[in-house]
């Protein structure tokens, strides 16, 4: 698929992956999403348009305009809103911001990259199928790996966070959303520079 060249209308598409419906409310798997919902509070901007299979909104971040998406179509299916709007706004990979939960890291631990894999992430999986291309920045947050072998990954991804890592997790939301910003406002290798501990 080819994106245009030309000046969007919006500077960053970012995106907060995670699954819709109460009843994945503050899952390990929306990550993403809770770290999206703190930028978004931080800079007013309401998640309440729905649009392009997603809830978004639209403001601005340090003069940069934005597009904040949380997509509605399952964590699976999460690169068809994302594809969508980038064909809308004849955006480039470079244009996109993706965060999302990383079983990979412990609770509360976030990674900022350039680009990459999905890493067996996948709503990560199913953005790189959709646009063709994995040159894009992501926000990866720390969820903490199963607690044993033989334990469910979709099982471990869809539940709660234990008591004692709730801190943890707030606290990287706040750096994700700080990470984002940073990314948005200066450049990729600060926001690494900065976060990725």
């Amino acid at each position: 698929m080819i994106f245009g060249k030309k000046k969007s209308a919006i500077d960053w598409l970012i995106v907060g992956l995670g699954n819709p419906g109460m009843a994945y409310e503050g899952t390990r798997h929306n990550a993403g999403y809770d770290a999206l919902s703190v930028l978004a509070k931080d800079h007013n901007i309401r998640l309440d348009k729905k649009q392009f299979k997603a809830l978004a909104g639209t403001g601005e971040i340090g003069g940069k305009k934005v597009m904040l998406m949380f997509p509605q179509t399952f964590m699976n299916n999460s690169g068809e809103a994302v594809r969508e709007a980038m064909a809308f706004y004849k955006m480039t990979p470079d244009q996109l911001l993706v965060l999302s939960d990383d079983i990979a890291l412990n609770p509360g631990v976030i990674r900022v990259r350039k680009k990459g894999s999905d890493g067996g992430q996948k709503g990560l999986r199913s953005i790189i199928g959709c646009i063709g291309d994995d040159n894009f920045p992501r926000i990866r947050i720390g969820v903490g790996a199963k607690p044993h072998p033989a334990y469910d990954l979709a099982d471990w991804v869809l539940s709660k966070y234990k008591k004692e890592e709730r801190p943890l997790m707030e606290e990287a939301f706040d750096k994700a959303a700080g990470a984002a910003k940073t990314v948005i406002t200066s450049t990729i290798e600060d926001a690494m520079n900065k976060y990725s501990h």
